[in-house]
């Protein structure tokens, strides 16, 4: 299959841009990518612009490992996870007039919505409503300042409204894990309820993050691109300690902007060849899962998985819930994506004990896929135990790992 990609939409609707359904030889179900990641992280938490910059110049070096279409300004999208950039935020919050409390108190959600004015009041009415019915507090909105220039012709027609919500952590919310259980509460409910309602420009919304410790900016953007669309990275006072960027390569699949990776937690380079039972599997656990942790709210949540998402953002869903619902964020990787621990003479027998409680637990995410992953405190990455993505990384003495799908993003002297 030729890396031929697609924009606008079957049966002639050009401002359609959601995945189609089922035609001729085509099923989504088949889709497949193979992607570019990478992430750069100071291991001393040190925050800087600098982050930024070379993140984005490890996904500029990534360019290859995307597809251009017939307009030669539109790929399959490419994206950049970086840690919430209190500074920055303050003052956007400030000019808007409304203060922000301390960085762990607030979130700051991007969201795509339509350009129709009337619409985008509605769903954002609707956004609004769910935050306050959960008992926090939506402290402003603010309209993302984008460079429409860098779009190619076939893509400016679908481009969201970008904008981003503020919201206040309530006095219910004890803990910083209390906050982004409740966060992850608010936006599924609002997907559930979109989904359900389905308002006007209903399909221009997505929510690309709904932390108070990370942000994403992604779209249906060039590698080199995304620096220049996003204005807000281009200033200095937004600093983080890591970046995680990604450059998608979709193969017979239809780009969209919510595709567009990093997910909430993950950016993923590859293929998850038994999503089919995995879905399955997390479907059926729908009746006998309980959580202490999540409580009543886990009935909310369900389906989990949205039907018709990638692969990625499917493994997302799964990890998401483990980690909300207590797991570290390691201990929930490992058992997504465990080592291949079955006749393996070379494993230690507590660590084969740890794979074969796990594996009557969860069922593998099976790959070939490799996967970087972050809850704005951490980040690491994995193979799956086929093992067949690459992934390299090198530390420097000046205390950063650098990772990638390749060697060679950055310059290292």
């Amino acid at each position: 299959m030729t890396n031929h990609t697609f924009y606008g939409a079957a049966n002639g609707n050009s401002s359609h841009h959601q995945e189609p359904g089922p035609q001729g030889l085509y099923h989504p179900d088949h889709e497949h990518d193979a992607c570019g990641l990478g992430f750069v992280a100071n291991m001393k938490n040190q925050k800087s612009h600098a982050i930024i910059e070379k993140g984005l110049r490890i996904l500029s070096n990534l360019e290859h490992r995307g597809a251009v279409g017939a307009d030669p300004k539109a790929g399959d999208g490419a994206g950049i996870l970086i840690q919430t950039p209190h500074e920055f935020m303050a003052n956007a919050a400030a000019s808007l007039g409304f203060a922000l409390p301390a960085l762990g108190h607030y979130c700051v959600a991007p969201v795509f919505l339509p350009k129709d004015e009337a619409a985008r009041a509605h769903l954002q009415a609707m956004l609004n409503e769910v935050v306050a019915a959960e008992g926090q507090t939506v402290l402003g909105w603010r309209d993302v300042p984008v460079d429409q220039s860098v779009l190619g012709w076939s893509v400016v027609e679908t481009e969201p409204h970008m904008a981003q919500i503020f919201i206040g952590r309530g006095a219910g919310c004890a803990t910083e894990s209390a906050f982004e259980l409740k966060l992850f509460v608010i936006r599924r409910v609002v997907e559930l309820r979109m989904k359900s309602e389905k308002p006007t420009g209903h399909e221009f919304f997505y929510i690309p993050s709904m932390s108070s410790r990370t942000i994403i900016y992604k779209g249906l953007l060039l590698a080199d691109t995304l620096g220049e669309y996003y204005l807000d990275l281009k200033d200095q006072s937004m600093v983080t300690a890591l970046a995680m960027v990604h450059q998608r390569f979709s193969t017979n699949t239809f780009p969209t902007w919510r595709l567009a990776h990093p997910f909430r937690m993950i950016c993923h380079n590859g293929e998850i060849n038994t999503l089919r039972g995995n879905v399955n599997w997390m479907a059926a656990r729908q009746a006998t899962m309980k959580s202490e942790v999540i409580g009543a709210d886990l009935d909310r949540l369900w389906p989990l998985i949205p039907k018709g998402q990638s692969d990625s953002a499917s493994f997302d869903n799964a990890l998401e819930l483990l980690v909300r619902g207590g797991y570290s964020l390691a201990h929930a990787m490992m058992i997504l994506i465990p080592e291949a621990w079955a006749g393996n003479p070379l494993m230690d027998d507590n660590r084969r004990a740890f794979y074969e409680y796990h594996a009557a637990l969860m069922e593998p995410w099976d790959g070939p896929a490799g996967v970087a992953f972050t809850d704005g405190r951490q980040i690491g990455a994995t193979l799956d135990r086929n093992g067949l993505r690459p992934a390299r990384y090198i530390v420097t003495t000046d205390d950063e790992v650098i990772l990638s799908s390749e060697v060679g993003v950055l310059p290292i002297p």
